[in-house]
């Protein structure tokens, strides 16, 4: 992975990685990964190529060789990404992508092509990786560990009120049990469960600022001699 520092920012949906991360890439001018994008984006790229998910093998190249940039929003809060050439953000979020994204990820092959594609992003001057497992399997000798956590109830009204912004409809009951259940399969699951690592900065969001959170964040890269 080189010489070059890594920050890595885990934890479960609706923490406030995404935005952290991007807040952070701008501030410190490192590179962005967003990890949990990348199975919804070898989904999406299959189908742009006409692969089927159950062709193995073919999608272990894609994996491989996926053709991505992260980068800031212009409301530089959000992650944009680009495939092959195309801007995707939206994309990807679809129902049909997630889906496609469920049944990629329990492929083990394509997990592995991934680990090494995601240490690939790793480039001067360093990277700010956003994931679930980032600090604990795919980057264990980071710099910084961050582990971002709050209350499921307080991530289900960040989202709804997320889509409904996006003037989206949505039921807020329905998120917050759609929440519960993806980290009981995160946290339980048998390959790179979801929790901090051992040497994991802990910060519980649920009734901080993005710009606390951002500058609880800055003062430990501070601390660590990353800024």
């Amino acid at each position: 992975m080189g010489d070059f520092p890594v920050i890595t920012v885990d934890g479960p949906s609706g923490s406030g990685k995404g935005t952290i991360c991007s807040l952070l890439a701008r501030e410190l001018g490192w590179n962005l990964l967003d990890s949990g994008a990348l199975y919804r984006l070898v989904g999406l790229a299959a189908r742009h190529h006409g692969v089927a998910l159950d062709d193995e093998d073919a999608l272990v190249v894609l994996a491989a060789h996926l053709d991505v940039q992260f980068g800031t929003s212009s409301n530089q809060q959000e992650v944009s990404i680009v495939l092959e050439g195309e801007e995707v953000t939206n994309t990807i979020r679809t129902e049909e992508c997630g889906a496609d994204a469920s049944v990629i990820a329990a492929i083990g092959s394509v997990r592995a092509a991934l680990l090494e594609r995601q240490r690939a992003f790793v480039s001067e001057p360093g990277l700010i990786a956003d994931g679930r497992d980032m600090g604990t399997v795919v980057f264990p000798d980071a710099a910084l560990k961050i582990y971002l956590t709050a209350s499921a109830e307080e991530r289900a009204n960040r989202r709804y009120n997320q889509l409904i912004n996006k003037g989206l409809g949505a039921s807020l009951q329905a998120i917050l049990e759609d929440i519960q259940a993806r980290d009981a399969r995160d946290m339980n699951r048998a390959v790179a469960p979801l929790k901090p690592a051992e040497d994991a900065i802990c910060l519980d969001t649920t009734h901080q600022s993005i710009e606390d959170v951002l500058a609880s964040v800055l003062d430990q890269a501070r601390h660590k001699g990353l800024r």
